[in-house]
């Protein structure tokens, strides 16, 4: 697959004003190993390879297991993560498809069950810039490093 453009060449200010918002997520306090599940569900939701790569190959440096890096796809199924995380997949999933409805007051007040008002407004925003970067990354076809010896297959 071929780049069809640098983004960040493109507009850098604009992009730079996106990666100012990363940091200031990034500097909000979140845990960052839930960071990276939440930056991985959400991607893994959208199809984006460039960030599902970026974001396993981070949490794996940060120290998060091989084997809950490979399950957040399936994380219903797995007895891998606790009740905080699953609300905030769920959290991931509900906001990452917002156009399937409202948000229901259920989940709302389950949210406010593994998470402080504040908290659950820094995990929304989370939620809203992986989505702005895979909205951004995925139509200019961003393409990911290679890693090792391994290549990409002319598109």
């Amino acid at each position: 697959m071929k780049e069809r453009l640098n983004y960040m060449k493109t507009d850098p200010k604009l992009l730079g004003a996106v990666l100012n918002l990363k940091k200031a997520v990034d500097e909000s306090g979140l845990d960052r190993g839930l960071t990276h599940l939440v930056n991985l569900r959400a991607s893994q939701i959208n199809g984006c390879g460039y960030c599902v790569d970026m974001h396993t190959r981070e949490a794996r440096r940060d120290g998060e297991s091989e084997q809950r890096v490979h399950l957040v796809s399936a994380w219903r199924e797995s007895p891998l993560y606790t009740d905080r995380e699953r609300a905030a997949f769920t959290w991931t999933e509900r906001l990452t498809k917002i156009s399937d409805g409202p948000v229901e007051d259920a989940l709302y007040a389950h949210m406010l069950e593994h998470f402080s008002e504040e908290e659950l407004v820094k995990l929304s925003v989370l939620i809203g810039l992986i989505n702005v970067w895979n909205r951004v990354v995925i139509p200019f076809r961003s393409v990911h490093p290679i890693v090792g010896d391994q290549e990409i297959a002319a598109a």
